[in-house]
């Protein structure tokens, strides 16, 4: 592992340890193996595919874990209409704005990300809708719902 990456993983599991300590929880190996396990996969997924991937967690201790880990903001649940609900780090906690692709056909999510002066135009309209409305915008998500490649080739 690069000595950057160390210093990343070491960031990631400080802050999820403050996020929880904060509301008086504790940040025990098993909530540590879920976090390293959706660092590791970087995209949405399904709670079946986290634990299968030799997590050393039982399917009930990964929904009361991700259930904790969510209130606390370090995951984030994508709603994608499919059978299991999915998972992925929160954007505050890796740093990294994204939007998602959902496919209603399979549930598969992709992230995607847009050029700067896009995602700078998206944002100036959404303040100005909001603004119209007597809003004010802290964050946005945008996700797509379609059809995947590999669903509208079947």
């Amino acid at each position: 592992m690069a000595a950057s990456d160390l210093r990343d993983s070491e960031r990631l599991h400080h802050d999820v340890s403050l996020r929880l300590r904060d509301v008086d929880q504790r940040y025990t190996a098993g909530r540590r193996r879920l976090v390293e396990r959706l660092a590791k996969l970087a995209r949405p997924v399904t709670i079946p595919e986290l634990v299968g991937g030799a997590t050393g967690l039982a399917l009930s201790s990964a929904y009361r874990n991700l259930s904790v880990l969510e209130e606390v903001g370090v995951v984030a649940r994508v709603h994608s209409g499919a059978e299991h609900a999915r998972f992925e780090l929160a954007e505050d906690i890796v740093g990294d704005h994204h939007h998602h692709l959902i496919c209603e056909s399979c549930g598969r999510v992709e992230d995607f990300t847009v050029a700067a002066k896009v995602e700078r135009s998206i944002e100036g309209t959404l303040d100005r809708v909001a603004a119209e409305h007597g809003f004010v915008v802290t964050s946005h998500s945008l996700d797509l719902f379609g059809t995947c490649e590999d669903c509208t080739a079947t």
